[in-house]
């Protein structure tokens, strides 16, 4: 039977106004993956470190270690991220795949960074950047620089991984057998 909030013994209370922070934080999450990132990219100044990665530009990208591991950044410090199913050649996440895991847009270049850049041409036309022959993104979920959030999630149909610029897997991912450079695979 379902008891009202007033009849609840005490401990039964606590436990229910606690999960209400919980449950709305949760949903605030959700809602934050499931936006359609309408942040421009201009680069422009004016930025602050609470700026989502959406839409990213390459130009010049940089290192950062995050979790013991070099990664490869955006010019405002959010982490890069490759996704298993694609290929050299061609990104599979387009529609809300890439509006939670937005492409860096642009020819990129990293100063002291071993690997090839690139860029292909996705489905809309735009210019994706690329490493190693892997097209490059960003995460909605990483909310400053630093973060790595989206290392080792499974979503959007496959597996993301931070681009590491040391030749070996970041701790804790597997391999996804696809072979490539010396960026985590």
């Amino acid at each position: 039977m379902i008891r009202s909030l007033t009849r609840l013994e005490a401990p039964d209370r606590l436990r229910m106004l606690l999960a209400v922070p919980a449950i709305a934080a949760a949903a605030a999450v959700l809602a934050a993956c499931g936006s359609s990132g309408t942040s421009s990219a201009s680069g422009g100044s004016g930025s602050t470190s609470t700026s989502t990665p959406a839409a990213a530009t390459a130009g010049s990208l940089k290192t950062t270690t995050i979790g013991g591991a070099t990664v490869l950044t955006s010019s405002k410090g959010f982490t890069l991220y490759s996704f298993a199913p694609d290929t050299s050649t061609k990104s599979h996440c387009n529609g809300t795949c890439a509006q939670n895991w937005p492409p860096v847009t642009g020819p990129a270049t990293a100063s002291g960074v071993t690997g090839t850049f690139g860029t292909i041409k996705r489905s809309d036309g735009s210019v994706q950047a690329t490493f190693d022959g892997h097209p490059l993104y960003t995460f909605a979920g990483d909310t400053a620089a630093g973060q790595a959030k989206g290392n080792g999630l499974n979503a959007a149909g496959g597996l993301w991984h931070e681009i590491t610029t040391s030749g070996t897997a970041p701790a804790g991912s597997s391999s996804t057998g696809s072979g490539g450079g010396g960026n985590g695979y």
